[in-house]
Parts: structure tokens; C-alpha cells; sequence
């Protein structure tokens, strides 16, 4: 009705600034957290479509790879909850549990470096991401420099980096400022690299400015959560192929590689309760081993008079220059074996993975669903072993996702994971204080539909919760008989359809398996990977891997039909 053009101005402080300004007093911080139980979770992935967070990451896991909640990113918007899935758990009141730092005389006693000369201007280049700190390091290293009265240039190329995107830090050091003629690294200049990020430091840009022969760099090992794993839960990230192409770019020096990786995301987070400290580990770690041209008591003097978390960024640069001289000390110190939970312990044999598994499967329902559990993936390891002598792609594949399919996660077994697990213990060790825990559920038979979607709605279940979980996990022998009132929706019927679908579909497997169609038989064998989730998202991933297995059987079952549908496909291409 308006001539012309009309604009809408959506003013609101965003996720991001409302985090920086609760970190530093100025903004309100709200009582409430969100954690996920990754025994319930099944890494369907909702969750990251629903709020497009990287704070959610995975989790890798002896029963797959699940999800967990960046506490140090987290930017409080409690968006994920609304993922379709029982294993969020809202933490309400109280807070994070404040570790105590671990202080060691040991510091005392660190050999010191020998710091690089400067008989030409020295180039540090500095990666990450927005929103870690980056530009503080530069800042750092650039006080440290005018302290020293050295000639110092900074330059920080954040593009649209506000939080996540890739930020480079150039660092020129030289004896005098007249000797500084560029502030901007040129392409193989860079002297040194503190990777704060693997994926920044392989990029075109940062390679760039390595040069073999000349560049040594520390880079953190941890591979931080991106856009991309939101909409793509399977998304594989080529850690070690990212480490060759470092250490191609920068070569040897001393007859060792010139680059090495550290965890450091990991030791601060261990070590400090807090991940934002990780650069300055790392640049305690880069000092250490001689590749930063400016003295400790410089350093120490920049980060007293920048006035943020002094004590605990000194702190992180000492225990960076610690895991530089004896990392493996640190990384006792930091994660101890019995902090770590039994499930991120990935099995190193397959007969290791078939009996935790049978244990798992006699807690979910009893010895005898157990022993039919083991029974296939036996006679599927001696066929293997008959035909196939050195292979257990099949049989490894087979044991991992047979047992997905037979401890799907019904009301008894959600209840189960939560009543029966550490669940409850792992929570108390992250916070401290006066909280209580709530419950974020769809139960079939007491959600309501929403108006739109037509799709059931979570609602918010009290501490309460608790003691049903216990009393339901004790009814799970009524599971799949006449008494079960859950076993007679569509998806529980499903779902014990599925296995059944399965057992044929092993057993004709095991008829035709051949040298010839061995890996098409493995990639059969794992289509339930792809289904995930409960409700409706299940159902949706059930649509796609039952298509894909419907491909992948006509293949295995007419390889002629299949080879000329490859043929056709590569001609398309």
C-alpha cells in the first residue's frame, strides 16, 4: 500500500555479544544450562539443524559418535533443546564447577629456550578463529615487543569474523621499528605459525606463508566444531591428512619435523575448566621451544597490563611451557584414566566390542537377548575366517550395527540410561552449587501435536523425573509382550521389524558373499548407521537408509544391473 521501498530493522544485542558481556559482568547471565546425556543421544543430528550451533560437537564414542555441549562457547540461546531427542538435560541454578588450578614447583625448574635473533625482521603469524582470542595473542606479543623497545608491527585480518570465522594475526619483530619496511607476512615469510586452529592453519592463506626450511609452528591439534557439522552429522574431517600438509609446508628442522601438534583445546580445558585459554597455552608451548623472540618477563608484563583473567592466562602460558618439555605429564595431570568415561573408550579388538556389547545388551533386557546378539556375529566370524582369512571388515560391521538395531531406545531403555548410568555423577563433577536437574520429553502417550507440523512437542519435566526413570528401567522385561503399553505405537513395531529384516538380510549376505562383492556385502551390513533419532526424525533417516539399501541389494543381488548403473553414472558425470 506503500509507495516506494519499505525496511525492517530487527534490532537485538546478538548471542554472541550477550556471551562476551556475561563473561565480563555487564549483561545478565542466566542460571541455566544444557547438557547432553550422550548414552541417550543416537548423533541424528537434529539437535544442530534445530539451532545451527557449533558449540554442539561430537563426541566420539564405542557406540558411535554422539554430541556434547561446548560449555565454554555455549552462548546461552537453548535453542538445541528443541532438537527432537530425550538426551537434553537442562541444569537449572548453581554453575560450573570451578576446577582448582593444578600448580607445579616443577615450573620453577623449566629450562630456558634459546630465543631466536633478530638480525632481520622476525614474522609470526598467528591462526584461529573468531571469538578464541586470536587478536588478543597478537596484542600480546605486540606489548611484549614495545616493552622490550623493539621495533613492533600488528596487523589483524579478522574479514567478517565475529565469532567462528578465520582470523589471521601478522606479528613483525625486529631490533629497531626503522628496520620494520611491510607489516603485512608475504607469502614464505612467516618465521613461525601458532596455530590456534587446524583448520585455519591448512588454509590457502596461511600455507601461503610457510616456507620449508625457514617456518617452525606449534598448532593445536583440535579440530574445532564448524558450520557445516550442523547439517551434516556424519561430516569426517581429514585431521591426519591436515597434519602431512603442514608438515610438507614447513619441512624439517634439526632433523625433526618443524611443525608439532598439541591438544591443547583439550589439556586448557582439563587443566584450566575453561577452553578460551587455549592460545595461551599454545604460545606458551611456542616459547618453550624457541620460536618467540621476546623474553617471559616481557610477556608476563603484556598480559598483567591487558587486565583480563591475568592469573589464568599466566597460567595457561606456564602450563603451555610445561607440556612443551614433558607433555606427557601434563596430559596425566590433565586427564587422569579415571576422569574419562568408559564409553569414549574405543575398543581395540572385535571380540573386545562383541562382549561389551553383550553386557550392554543383558542391563537392556536380559542374558538370552544377549546370547542371540553374539550367536550371529559368530557364525558371521567363522564364515569370515573360512572364506575370507585376514578380513573382519564384515564381522566388525556386522557387531556394531547389529547391536544398534537390537538396543534401540524405547521409554525402558532411556529410562534405563538415565536411572542406571554415571549420568547423575558426571553432572555433579561439571557443576557445583544449588541446582536441579530438568527434563526435556515427548512421551507417546502424553505429548501433544503441534498445530503446524502435525509433530509431537517436548515439554519440561521436573527432577521428579528421576525417580520414574527408575521405576520405568524396572519394567523393561515387559518389553515386546502383550503387556508392553509403548511396544504397540508404529515406530516400537518398527523397530523390532528392523531386526528381524536384519537377520535375513545377514543371512543372504552370508550365502553370496564373494571376493568379488565382500566390500558391497560390508556396506549392506552397515545401512542401519544411517538411522538415527526418535519420532519423526527416525522415521525420515529410516526412509533414506532403507532407499539406500534397496540400491545397494540390487547391486549385490544383479552385479551386471550394478555395474551398468555405475557405467551410466561415470558417463553422466
Amino acid at each position: 500500500e506503500i509507495l516506494g521501498t519499505s525496511i525492517i530493522l530487527y534490532d537485538q544485542t546478538c548471542a554472541t555479544e550477550k556471551r562476551r558481556r556475561r563473561k565480563r559482568g555487564n549483561f545478565p547471565d542466566p542460571q541455566k544450562r544444557v547438557v547432553i546425556n550422550d548414552a541417550v543421544c543416537e548423533g541424528c543430528g537434529d539437535c544442530g539443524k534445530k539451532s545451527n550451533c557449533v558449540s554442539i560437537s561430537p563426541v566420539e564414542t564405542e557406540f558411535g559418535r554422539k554430541r556434547a555441549i561446548d560449555q565454554s562457547s555455549c552462548n546461552k540461546d537453548y535453542s538445541c533443546v528443541k532438537g527432537f531427542c530425550p538426551s537434553f538435560v537442562t541444569i537449572e541454578g548453581g554453575q560450573l564447577r570451578k576446577k582448582t588450578p593444578l600448580i607445579s614447583e616443577v615450573l620453577a625448574a623449566l629450562p630456558e629456550p634459546v630465543l631466536p635473533s633478530l638480525d632481520s625482521p622476525y614474522g609470526i603469524l598467528v591462526t584461529g578463529v573468531g571469538g578464541t582470542g586470536v587478536v588478543t595473542i597478537g596484542a600480546l606479543l605486540g606489548m611484549a615487543g614495545h616493552l622490550e623497545g623493539k621495533g613492533i608491527a600488528v596487523l589483524d585480518m579478522t574479514g567478517l569474523a565475529q565469532k567462528g570465522g578465520s582470523v589471521y594475526t601478522h606479528v613483525r619483530i625486529a631490533n629497531k621499528p626503522e628496520e620494520i619496511y611491510a607489516v603485512r607476512i608475504a607469502a614464505g615469510e612467516a618465521n613461525a605459525v601458532l596455530g590456534c586452529d587446524m583448520i585455519v592453519s591448512t588454509s590457502d592463506e596461511a600455507i601461503a606463508k610457510m616456507q620449508v626450511g625457514k617456518t617452525r609452528g606449534i598448532v593445536n591439534s583440535d579440530v574445532a566444531t564448524t558450520s557445516e557439522f550442523t547439517k551434516n552429522p556424519d561430516l569426517h574431517i581429514p585431521v591426519t591428512e591436515m597434519q602431512g600438509v603442514l608438515r610438507e609446508a614447513m619441512g624439517e628442522y634439526a632433523g625433526k619435523s618443524a611443525v608439532e601438534f598439541v591438544d591443547a583445546s583439550a589439556l586448557t580445558s582439563a587443566l584450566m575448566g575453561d577452553a578460551i585459554f587455549t592460545n595461551p597455552f599454545v604460545m606458551g608451548y611456542a616459547w618453550q621451544k624457541g620460536i618467540i623472540p621476546l623474553a617471559n618477563a616481557s610477556i608476563m608484563r603484556a598480559i598483567e597490563l591487558n587486565g583480563q583473567a591475568v592469573d589464568k592466562n599466566k597460567q595457561a602460558f606456564d602450563w603451555g611451557r610445561r607440556a612443551a618439555v614433558d607433555l606427557n605429564s601434563v596430559q596425566k595431570m590433565a586427564t587422569p584414566p579415571e576422569a574419562k568415561p568408559e564409553s569414549q573408550r574405543l575398543s581395540s579388538t572385535i571380540e573386545e566390542m562383541v562382549e561389551r556389547r553383550k553386557t550392554h545388551l543383558t542391563g537392556y533386557q536380559n542374558a538370552a537377548y544377549a546370547d542371540r546378539y553374539a550367536a550371529l556375529v559368530s557364525k558371521v566370524q567363522k564364515l569370515e575366517a573360512e572364506k575370507f582369512p585376514g578380513k573382519k571388515a564384515l564381522s566388525v560391521a556386522i557387531a556394531r550395527y547389529y547391536f544398534k538395531l537390537m538396543a534401540y531406545k524405547d521409554e525402558y531403555e532411556v529410562a534405563r540410561l538415565y536411572a542406571d548410568t554415571d549420568f547423575v555423577k558426571r553432572v555433579a563433577a561439571q557443576f557445583e552449587g544449588d541446582y536441579k536437574l530438568t527434563f526435556n520429553l515427548a512421551p507417546p502417550i502424553m505429548s501433544d501435536s503441534d498445530p503446524v507440523t502435525g509433530q509431537e512437542r517436548k515439554q519440561v519435566f521436573g527432577p521428579w523425573m528421576m525417580s520414574a526413570f527408575g521405576l520405568l528401567a524396572k519394567f523393561k522385561g515387559l518389553r515386546g509382550t502383550a503387556f508392553d503399553i509403548f511396544g504397540y505405537t508404529d515406530e516400537r513395531k518398527m523397530e523390532r521389524q528392523l531386526i528381524g529384516d536384519y537377520e535375513k538380510t545377514i543371512e543372504e549376505l552370508m550365502s553370496r558373499v564373494s571376493a568379488e562383492n565382500y566390500e558391497l556385502a560390508v556396506d549392506i551390513a552397515s545401512v542401519p548407521e544411517f538411522i538415527r533419532g526418535f519420532g519423526h526424525v527416525k522415521h525420515q533417516h529410516l526412509v533414506d537408509a532403507k532407499k539406500r539399501e534397496a540400491e545397494l541389494l540390487e547391486r549385490f543381488r544383479n552385479p551386471v544391473v550394478g555395474a551398468a548403473r555405475e557405467i551410466r553414472v561415470k558417463v553422466a558425470a
